[in-house]
């Protein structure tokens, strides 16, 4: 299956992150092998121990939940964290890009689903945010987009209603505030069950894990 998905994914120009949270090492360095570099993992102690034990050249996205404490376990090697939902984390990944002398790549994360269960953004939030960002953080924190997570639903027109909200927040935001920043360029939407569906409204970034690696228990 992983074949097919990174040969669909390409064809659309679309980046593929390989969800790897819970598969060990063996699983992940079947997929190295077989060409697939980004790998997406949810948990920090998690990542930090395959990233102690796999291949140095595997981009690190850390896509689930953030706690404050646990950025300075990863910002040494993380290669994006898309889940950045609040001011404070954002201040927090600042702080350790800084102490690390690096720059680390971020998604704004925007709640986009009916469930209440969803971590995320508003779009007043963000505006707010961005209206006081410190210029500093473009020292050591560079925004590439935004990310976003459908309702687990069989509706398709619900999921594709909240794609295209989260598509038209990204244009909103780049036009505002990263008009002239290309880096500001990613729309990370669209799992195992919807990806077809994010693809063709605008995603360029998909995080795939049990279509590509099985279900998990």
């Amino acid at each position: 299956m992983y074949k097919e998905i990174a040969e669909y994914t390409n064809t659309h120009h679309v980046k593929l992150v390989a969800v790897s949270k819970t598969k060990p090492v063996a699983d992940i360095q079947i997929l190295y092998d077989a060409g697939q570099r980004i790998f997406g993992e949810n948990k920090v102690q998690e990542m930090v121990e395959k990233y102690q034990s796999l291949p140095k050249d595997i981009q690190w996205h850390l896509i689930g939940h953030l706690q404050k404490n646990k950025v300075k376990y990863i910002a040494p090697f993380v290669s994006m964290i898309h889940s950045v939902d609040s001011a404070e984390l954002l201040d927090t990944i600042y702080k350790e890009a800084a102490k690390n002398e690096t720059k680390i790549n971020i998604l704004l994360q925007f709640h986009i689903a009916k469930e209440e269960t969803k971590f995320g953004l508003a779009i007043e939030e963000t505006t707010n945010l961005l209206d006081k960002l410190d210029p500093r953080y473009a020292n050591h924190v560079s925004f590439c987009g935004v990310m976003g997570m459908a309702s687990f639903t069989s509706d398709e027109n619900i999921i594709r209603n909240e794609f295209r909200a989260l598509k038209t927040i990204f244009q909103t935001i780049k036009n505002k505030y990263f008009s002239a920043d290309p880096s500001f360029c990613e729309i990370s939407m669209g799992m195992s069950s919807d990806y077809k569906i994010a693809i063709e409204e605008g995603s360029t970034m998909v995080r795939i894990g049990s279509a590509i690696f099985g279900h998990r228990p």
